[in-house]
């Protein structure tokens, strides 16, 4: 009876959190509209995923799991007179306004050799033959994914053709083990696309940006890749993990299967990233990589032996409550992303001041490559943050589940 009463109060805790982050939420955005705004800017992306199709044309793609498929997305986003760098501003209404909302202008689902067709042709039109997939993290609906990585293409402005690939996750904070798998499922159609990437001789370079959880499925990836082909493919140039939610002892042993000459690593860490802590409670480990100092040993040491880079951004302040999404909500942090993506240097703090001074960054290098200000976290204490996620119902059913398997098993004992 008491751990009933405990299960109740749980429940109306967090469901109270989750009323209060979700007001407002619209849900099918990916209805194309008819016409875009003047001033308005178009990025068109190739998006691989393993989700389930979605009858809704709004959602396109469910958070379960299906086989690996293909479409082609433009999206519209307000003026840059409307909008801040770092920011997604999504509709309050269907339709949304393309002056003042990310829109969704044309949606095609099409076979992997017309997404092949598409993407030849997108790459011969851009500099250097440059790539950027980006692999998102927890509780992320698949329109997050869509818009939160048509405006990390619009502000690096890196001249580089867009592939998101995007997992099954639920979009829902009480869903961290279904996502968890989902990775786990999802790791070898990542590495067959890095694969497929790495052999095709249109491209020249191909970099890498995942966050939190999605660090766990490309990381996975790179290993397997590695594995099969006794080392990873000079033409993965660039991989950066942002606030990765993986054991740092599991990271070890995976840059170790990666024998070879390895991309450059870049991995963003913040000591005070409060999801990471609670996922490192979750998981009963070490440490999660993207909470270490990486000035303390071990660390200093192994990272230097690795040759991986570090951005500390620690003492950093932005918006983000959670100091999970540091690295894309500072303008001047995703600014040096840009420029040193653009220049193929090593993205590093050892030539810029990180602690009260704000990054400064040479005039006239890309823009920001900043994501959503709502960057999904990668812990269950995610749900305390009113400002976490817009999902009511999916919360509110995975709740009802949760607390239900919970009670069972009380009665069962």
């Amino acid at each position: 009876m008491r751990l009933r009463r405990t299960l109740r109060h749980a429940g109306a805790l967090l469901l109270a959190s989750a009323l209060a982050g979700c007001a407002g939420d619209v849900r099918g955005t990916l209805v194309p509209v008819s016409a875009s705004a003047p001033g308005a800017s178009k990025v068109t992306m190739l998006v691989a995923t393993t989700r389930a199709a979605d009858q809704d044309r709004g959602i396109l793609f469910s958070g379960e799991r299906g086989t690996p498929s293909f479409a082609e997305i433009t999206v519209s986003m307000p003026p840059d007179s409307a909008r801040k760098v770092g920011e997604v501003q999504w509709p309050s209404r269907l339709p949304g306004n393309p002056e003042t909302d990310f829109v969704t202008l044309k949606v095609d689902r099409i076979d992997k050799a017309e997404a092949l067709t598409r993407f030849h042709k997108m790459v011969q039109r851009t500099p250097k033959r440059r790539v950027l997939v980006f692999i998102h993290g927890f509780n992320n609906r698949f329109e997050d994914a869509v818009y939160r990585f048509a405006q990390i293409a619009h502000d690096s402005r890196a001249n580089a053709v867009p592939v998101l690939f995007t997992w099954p996750s639920r979009g829902s904070v009480f869903a961290y083990g279904y996502d968890r798998e989902s990775g786990n499922y999802s790791r070898s159609a990542l590495e067959n696309l890095f694969q497929g990437l790495a052999r095709d001789p249109s491209v020249g370079e191909v970099s890498i940006l995942a966050h939190s959880m999605g660090n766990w499925v490309t990381l996975e990836a790179l290993r397997q890749m590695a594995i099969r082909n006794g080392r990873i493919p000079a033409k993965i140039a660039n991989v950066m993990l942002a606030a990765p939610d993986v054991d740092v002892d599991v990271f070890r042993s995976q840059i170790a299967d990666m024998e070879g000459k390895r991309p450059r690593f870049t991995v963003f860490v913040s000591q005070d990233d409060k999801a990471l802590a609670v996922s490192r409670r979750v998981w009963g480990s070490t440490a999660r990589l993207g909470a270490i100092d990486p000035d303390a040993e071990p660390y200093r040491t192994q990272l230097a032996a690795a040759n991986i880079a570090v951005l500390n951004l620690s003492k950093l302040r932005t918006g983000d409550k959670l100091n999970h999404g540091k690295f894309a909500e500072s303008p001047e942090v995703v600014q040096l992303i840009g420029s040193r993506l653009i220049e193929g240097q090593p993205i590093t703090d050892s030539h810029v001041g990180l602690g009260d001074r704000l990054i400064q960054v040479t005039a006239g290098t890309a823009s920001a490559v900043g994501t959503a200000a709502s960057l999904a976290v990668s812990a269950p204490i995610a749900i305390v943050d009113p400002n976490t996620r817009r999902n009511l119902a999916d919360n509110t059913e995975e709740l009802g589940r949760s607390l239900r398997d919970a009670g069972d098993a009380a009665t069962a004992e």
